[in-house]
């Protein structure tokens, strides 16, 4: 299982949601959101709303899984 962390900041929790939406679960592990996925983690940033800089400054860590896409349109994170 694929997972992304991001901190649990007002800042970041369209980012959470939107994942939450696209079918990822969505759980807490200290002051991180962990978003996991059997398959790939995809994020929509026009989606979430982020400013560019809150956008390439989400990504806490990855786990089982490496980023293949961090641009302006998408993040998505797929199975190592």
């Amino acid at each position: 299982m694929t997972a992304l962390y991001v901190l649990d900041v007002p800042e970041n929790t369209t980012v959470a949601k939107v994942a939450a939406e696209s079918g990822a679960t969505v759980g807490k592990v200290g002051p991180y959101f962990e978003i996991t996925a059997d398959g790939p983690i995809v994020i929509d940033r026009r989606a979430t709303g982020c400013r560019h800089a809150v956008w390439y400054s989400c990504v806490a860590g990855v786990a089982d899984g490496k980023i293949v896409q961090h641009d302006k349109n998408a993040l998505q994170v797929d199975p190592a």
